[in-house]
C-alpha cells in the first residue's frame, strides 16, 4: 500500500506513455540524509552520480518485458529543473482540485479517490 511523505522536488521528466502525457517527478526525502545538500539537478548529479539517467532509462523500458514498446519522453529526454516541476505541480494540483470539487467536469471518468 502507498504512503504520503514530504519530499523536496528537484526535476521532472516529461514520458509520453501511450500517446499521454505521464509526468514523472523526482524527488528526495525530506528525511533523507543528503536532503539538505540536494536541491537541484546539479546536486543529483553531484550526490548520486548517473542516477538521473538510470531513472529516464527505466521509466523508458519498463514496459518492454510485457511486449510494449519503449516509452518515448518529451523536452529532448532532459530532466527539466526544479522551477518548471514546481510549476507543472502547481498547475496538475489545481486541475485536480477542480475536478474534485466539480468546477470541471470529470469527462475522462478519473478516479477521484
Amino acid at each position: 500500500m502507498g504512503g504520503v511523505y514530504p519530499v523536496k522536488p528537484l526535476g521532472i521528466y516529461a514520458m509520453i506513455d501511450d500517446g499521454e502525457l505521464d509526468w514523472k517527478v523526482i524527488a528526495i526525502s525530506t528525511a533523507d540524509p543528503k536532503a539538505t545538500s540536494v536541491n537541484n539537478l546539479e546536486d543529483v548529479e553531484r550526490e548520486f552520480p548517473g542516477q538521473l539517467q538510470k531513472i529516464l532509462e527505466w521509466f523508458r523500458d519498463y514496459k518492454i518485458p510485457d511486449g510494449k514498446p519503449a516509452n518515448a519522453f518529451g523536452y529532448d529526454n532532459k530532466c527539466l529543473d526544479k522551477a518548471f516541476t514546481l510549476q507543472v505541480i502547481q498547475e496538475t494540483h489545481a486541475a485536480y482540485t477542480k475536478l474534485k470539487s466539480g468546477k470541471r467536469a470529470n469527462t475522462e471518468e478519473l478516479s477521484l479517490i
